[in-house]
């Protein structure tokens, strides 16, 4: 009885902090400054990188391009300790400098992206002429 009882604890427990963490769930886009993760530099200029040879955690082909990460500058510095919050251990990785991506990446992000949606998250009927629906 005291072991069905401790089960229903942790489940109870398990539940209701998965609907406080439900509750605290904040969306940050790329190009936003609070955005930390994978970018796509296609298009951009060179970024400024923090270190000039990519880091890999574990072994990946040197043929694999790298990928272009901002986090913060704790993060990039004990790599190792935070590859997995970015799924990232596998890859070869390149981390942009803040001052390129608030200066460089940022604005042309926006700009490029500003027309899609609007504050809202909704489309824009005016980017998308072609599947325009009277019905919105």
């Amino acid at each position: 009885m005291k072991h069905l009882v401790m089960v229903m604890a942790l489940l109870i427990s398990a539940g209701g902090s998965a609907v406080l963490a439900a509750d605290a769930g904040v969306s940050v886009r790329i190009g936003q400054p609070d955005f930390y993760g994978r970018i796509d530099i296609e298009g951009y200029p060179p970024p400024q990188v923090i270190y000039r040879q990519p880091i890999a955690i574990e072994q990946v082909p040197m043929n694999r391009q790298p990928i272009y990460l901002r986090v913060p500058l704790d993060h990039a510095e004990h790599w190792r300790t935070h590859c997995r919050e970015y799924n990232a251990c596998g890859e070869r990785v390149l981390f942009v400098q803040d001052s390129w991506y608030s200066q460089e990446y940022a604005p042309r992000y926006q700009e490029h992206h500003r027309d899609y949606k609007d504050d809202h998250g909704q489309r824009r009927h005016d980017m998308y002429p072609d599947q325009r629906n009277d019905r919105y």
